[in-house]
């Protein structure tokens, strides 16, 4: 599923437009992607848990030439899913 057939599933679901059911979707992962910029949590219950973890600054090597390379620290989101979530999967 994309981005636009989520959007007209949520439209079929809501009874609502396609272009409402398309700000809706855009303004919640909007809410998100702020909320982890800031470093804050995004806990849905029952759904799951999106978070920002720290990767530490490792060392790596470019395949070609065998050259070692310095791979920076960085940010990274991450989705824990909630056990409703893993219950429905399973």
């Amino acid at each position: 599923m994309n981005k636009n057939d989520l959007v007209a599933k949520v439209a079929d679901t809501t009874k609502s437009t396609k272009a409402d059911a398309a700000r809706a979707v855009d303004a919640v992962l909007d809410c998100i992607t702020a909320s982890l910029r800031k470093g804050d949590e995004v806990r849905l219950v029952g759904f799951g848990t999106f978070l920002v973890t720290k990767r530490r600054a490792t060392e790596g090597r470019n395949p070609r030439t065998g050259e070692k390379i310095k791979i920076p620290a960085r940010k990274q989101p991450k989705f824990k899913p909630g056990a409703e979530m893993k219950k429905a999967v399973n």
